[in-house]
């Protein structure tokens, strides 16, 4: 086993031969967006990213579906097809399933893919030095409280699906062609929650611009007028201490640093020697990248938020 669960990583990774390593993950949740559709491509495209968050290349995968039996089933035929033209889209082979009766949709996938050993990036090998960037905007979660809310106007929700499914294949090719040192996705534990894994992971601290993040459309206006996500809250309070801000940032933002993501990007630490190779080759794909901070020396690893560069 080379990367077990013992530092919070995104898949599992096991040494198959010293050129080969299988990457395993899983993951499934309840619909974020109304169109059945959309949502068998989102939740494709998050279960997906664990493997490229991982460096790896997903090969195949199964269905995990939770479907009430009286259910219309051409919603969940959506959900499906939804889910099987990402899998395409990713080059992955969907090989079967499973499915049970639940009152509450939940769908997602269990994916498999391979790496190569010396190609895994990892969460918990950022060095002192390096530069934090993040390769999609934040304010999904907030986007999909809006949604259920049923406040959210229908170009918001259309950009952040766009962000939703857009798969983390290219972001994962830049970041290996760039040699980064270290990377995650910006999932459930929010962009600070998951900053804090890399930081503690690797003896660091994590100096965090505010001012330079970048968030969806609508996000910081939702986020203003109270909708946050559950997840937020639960995220704040296990955090604690760990994450510390510097007086004058907007509350909203603060909220949003907290609230769950779903399929984020790739939060990439890398160094300054290799920074602008990074921003060429997501250039190339046509992908942005956003400024996250820097990791600092510490004998206490935390998250320090301050309002500027």
């Amino acid at each position: 086993m080379l990367v077990g669960f013992e530092k919070f990583d995104d898949a599992g990774v096991y040494l198959l031969r010293d050129d080969l390593a299988l990457v395993q993950t899983v993951d499934f949740f309840t619909p974020m967006v109304d169109d059945p559709y959309w949502f068998g491509q989102v939740a494709a495209a998050n279960a997906l990213s664990d493997v490229y968050a991982m460096g790896g290349q997903p090969l195949t995968a199964m269905n995990i579906v939770c479907f009430p039996a009286c259910g219309d089933i051409e919603v969940l035929r959506e959900i499906l097809r939804g889910g099987i033209d990402k899998l395409k889209e990713a080059g992955t082979v969907l090989v079967g399933g499973h499915s049970v009766d639940d009152n509450e949709p939940k769908y997602g996938l269990s994916v498999t893919g391979i790496v190569h050993p010396n190609q895994i990036i990892r969460n918990d090998t950022v060095k002192p030095g390096d530069i934090i960037f993040l390769t999609k905007p934040l304010g999904s979660g907030v986007i999909a409280t809006a949604i259920k809310a049923e406040m959210a106007e229908k170009s918001v929700q259309v950009e952040c699906i766009k962000w939703m499914t857009t798969l983390n294949r290219a972001a994962k090719d830049a970041a290996l062609a760039a040699g980064v040192s270290a990377g995650t996705d910006v999932t459930g534990f929010g962009l600070v929650g998951h900053l804090f894994e890399m930081a503690k992971g690797s003896g660091v601290a994590i100096e965090v611009y505010a001012d330079q993040l970048g968030f969806m459309t609508g996000a910081r206006e939702y986020a203003a007028v109270g909708l946050i996500p559950g997840g937020a809250y639960a995220n704040r309070e296990y955090l604690g201490q760990r994450v510390v801000f510097e007086e004058g940032i907007d509350p909203e933002i603060k909220d949003l640093m907290y609230s769950p993501e779903t399929s984020g990007g790739l939060l990439l630490a890398v160094g300054e020697d290799r920074k602008a190779d990074l921003v060429r080759a997501l250039d190339r794909e046509g992908l942005p990248l956003f400024l996250v901070g820097r990791a600092i020396p510490s004998e206490s690893p935390r998250v320090e938020v301050k309002g500027g560069r």
